[in-house]
């Protein structure tokens, strides 16, 4: 239980705070819910708190917007949960909106375009610093790392989709990880009843998309069940699903390209709140380019609609049940194989980003992606270089090294 009851005031002051400071991806926003929740006003108790951040790296979707919202539950209720997610999405969904009218309008203007390019070095350096910490956790034994292998090959060589390697990789999970993964524990009964919010925001995910399917917006349509699939695989982080993601709106569907794609993952590291924020950019861009400012904001709502909904369904019908998720062996297995596959899939991320930083040309082969030597670009290497130097060697803050890398980027140009 809590040790304290905020009034609904101090649960708005107090994770409006923590939304507008919330930058720096989900290890920094953790830690500084555990600092103002847990060790400032001692509100949640330190071991619910990790229980509860072992639940939610156990769902799909953005672990620390999960967990404000599940500490919000857990304060004040339903409308607690409501208030600590919204205000952790909210400001940094303004921030997106507003860099996106920007970059539309300033994105082919000379020294914008060579700020982005050392924006994108360090968008390498970051994905390969995430690769590492999650290898760390994920690759404990020789079976993780030989899913993690194939789950690489899978989608780099074959171009296999992300949802069958997660699927094949938790059956893979069950079958090789149940065993260490079973305890003698018995799982605990619920602490309530959450099972009534299923059909309420179900009802609420698919409104707007049997809207569009009724008025013929194919576009938004598509968008709505893109995103909304989207919400459903994203285990392990926004960095799994950025190559999915990626895969699919880049190669598949055309909506933005591979390099407007890095673009919008570098402004997304500049803003507060969860990075899979990056899936409005996408949107917004998406709509822009189909129609103009009117269908760009539709699509923007949509997609945030139908990648956060799903983060309330899956925290209001399952909190009740925490202790008893946590007990399950074969859950916990199949999340042990997806984590592993998922290394996999964020090496490939990095692969393909840094395929399209460093080279103007970048073709698609029978082994993979094949770039251009001719069209190398040293100056991006050199940024890449000096982004892995200050972010993983140096362990500098991430806005100093985007700073540093844009200015020097900018200045290259000029001169």
């Amino acid at each position: 239980m809590t040790t304290v009851s905020p009034s609904i005031s101090d649960l708005f002051r107090v994770f409006g705070r923590i939304g507008l400071l919330s930058f720096g991806g989900p290890a920094a926003q953790i830690a500084l819910m555990h600092k103002e929740l847990v060790d400032t006003r001692g509100w949640i108790k330190d071991r619910d708190f990790l229980g509860a951040l072992s639940f939610c790296m156990l769902l799909p979707g953005p672990e620390a917007m999960q967990l404000a919202t599940y500490t919000g539950w857990k304060l004040r209720g339903t409308l607690g949960g409501l208030i600590a997610g919204l205000l952790f999405i909210l400001p940094g969904a303004l921030v997106i909106l507003a860099l996106s009218f920007l970059y539309i309008w300033l994105a082919e203007v000379p020294l914008v375009q060579a700020g982005f390019v050392g924006i994108k070095a360090a968008v390498i350096a970051i994905v390969v610093q995430a690769l590492w910490k999650v290898s760390q956790k994920a690759l404990t034994g020789r079976a993780a790392w030989i899913i993690a292998g194939l789950a690489f090959l899978a989608i780099y060589r074959a171009n296999v989709s992300f949802v069958f390697i997660l699927l094949v990789a938790g059956l893979l999970g069950v079958v090789v990880f149940r065993e260490t993964a079973s305890g003698d524990q018995k799982p605990p009964a619920p602490s309530g009843h959450g099972l009534w919010h299923i059909p309420l925001w179900i009802g609420l995910w698919s409104a707007p998309l049997l809207l569009v399917y009724v008025i013929d917006q194919t576009f938004l349509l598509d968008i709505g069940l893109f995103f909304s699939k989207l919400a459903v695989v994203t285990f392990g982080g926004a960095y799994a699903v950025l190559a999915y993601m990626t895969q699919t709106v880049s190669v598949e569907l055309g909506w933005i390209t591979t390099t407007e794609m890095i673009d919008a993952l570098g402004l997304a590291e500049t803003t507060p709140g969860p990075l899979i924020l990056v899936t409005e950019f996408v949107g917004l861009l998406a709509g822009f380019k189909q129609g103009g400012v009117p269908l760009m904001l539709a699509a923007g709502a949509l997609t945030l609609w139908c990648t956060f909904v799903p983060c309330f369904l899956w925290i209001f019908a399952a909190a009740p049940y925490l202790d008893r998720v946590l007990a399950q062996p074969t859950l916990k297995a199949t999340l042990t194989g997806i984590s592993a596959a998922v290394v996999g899939v964020i090496l490939n991320l990095s692969l393909v980003f840094a395929l399209h930083v460093l080279f103007g040309a970048v073709s698609q082969s029978g082994l993979g992606l094949r770039p251009d030597i001719q069209s190398f670009d040293p100056v991006a290497f050199g940024l890449m270089c000096l982004a892995g130097i200050l972010l993983l060697g140096l362990r500098w803050p991430l806005g100093w090294v985007l700073l540093i890398t844009t200015a020097i980027a900018c200045g290259a140009a000029l001169l």
